[in-house]
């Protein structure tokens, strides 16, 4: 099994975070977005990830070689032609069958029942309750997919599309990409997966949906609070190990053990990354990364990126790496 995982994207919806590092590796429950995706495939006999980089994509290779074995290689997309665009530029490193699988996505799935797969691919599905900002698949009565639509107009049809991809045979997808740009084929300015996944259904190809029922978005500063929540509330929490000075822990939590806490009170759904320091603050609801400082704060659902110095009265806080505030 090969995996491929585009992650070019500027990730324009969760500035000011991603000025200085790559969404993937924005701080989620005491890990990066991308560990918690790269901990699922470590069960599977992966032969080899790919991963398509861009923007700060150095930050990328640093992580995964540090923290994990996966013989890896690393594609750079210069220009942000799309999904199907990004994968295409692996067809010369991988054959046979293949995961894609789109960094905004958490989930829950057994992978390893892929092995076994009969079908020329699997897309994972879930429902939703407004499907006009996905891909939506369109499935007949024998449990196969006819048809992808990308952000449909209508109501109509809601089982989304949610970022996760399995195909038997990856050359067969490249080349139904290597068609989509041959005829220019685009959905709204780009070389979209659904429109070259649509075209091997039309040649033929057996691709069944497969439901999820986890399916978490870490996309916007909103959705990426919601992750931590449930991921706090899912086997993350280390309330029960934290120490602290005059405090008040609140679970579920996730507080690095190099932290300290004085005269505070923090959570529920709160993590802390390393090194950070918390003085006289109340803080629920947030994320606090790397190496900052907060003092007489008291934050709810609030995302503060690393070596900040936060002083003073807020409540809801959207701050970057190393920014400097203080209201005495």
């Amino acid at each position: 099994m090969n995996v491929i995982i585009p992650l070019a994207g500027f990730g324009t919806r969760l500035r000011p975070h991603t000025y200085t590092r790559p969404k993937p590796l924005i701080n989620v429950a005491g890990r990066p977005v991308l560990g918690h995706i790269l901990d699922k495939l470590v069960d599977l006999k992966v032969e080899e990830i790919v991963f398509i980089v861009g923007y700060l994509g150095d930050q990328v290779k640093s992580f995964v070689d540090e923290c994990y074995d996966f013989k890896t290689h690393y594609v750079e997309q210069k220009e942000l032609l799309g999904q199907a665009h990004a994968i295409y530029l692996a067809k010369d490193l991988l054959e046979g069958p293949t995961v894609i699988l789109f960094v905004d996505t958490l989930f829950e799935a057994n992978l390893k029942r892929l092995q076994n797969e009969p079908s020329d691919g699997v897309i994972y599905v879930k429902e939703v309750p407004d499907p006009r900002r996905f891909g939506v698949t369109l499935v007949n009565e024998a449990g196969q997919i006819t048809r992808l639509i990308e952000k449909p107009n209508s109501m109509k049809d809601n089982l989304a599309v949610i970022g996760l991809y399995y195909v038997k045979d990856i050359q067969r997808l490249i080349g139904a990409i290597k068609t989509l740009m041959d005829k220019n084929i685009q959905t709204k300015g780009e070389f979209y997966l659904a429109d070259a996944l649509q075209l091997m259904i039309d040649d033929g190809a057996v691709l069944k949906p497969e439901p999820v029922n986890v399916w978490l978005d870490c996309g916007k500063p909103e959705t990426v609070l919601e992750t931590n929540r449930y991921l706090l509330k899912h086997n993350m929490d280390n309330s029960n190990q934290v120490a602290s000075i005059n405090s008040i822990i609140l679970p579920p939590v996730h507080i690095d053990p190099s932290v300290k806490i004085k005269n505070s009170i923090i959570g529920p759904y709160v993590t802390v990354a390393a090194n950070c320091e918390i003085e006289d603050s109340i803080i629920r609801d947030s994320i606090v990364d790397e190496e900052t400082y907060v003092k007489d704060a008291m934050l709810e659902e609030s995302l503060i990126g690393r070596k900040v110095d936060l002083i003073g009265r807020f409540r809801k806080l959207n701050l970057g790496d190393s920014a400097q505030i203080s209201f005495l």
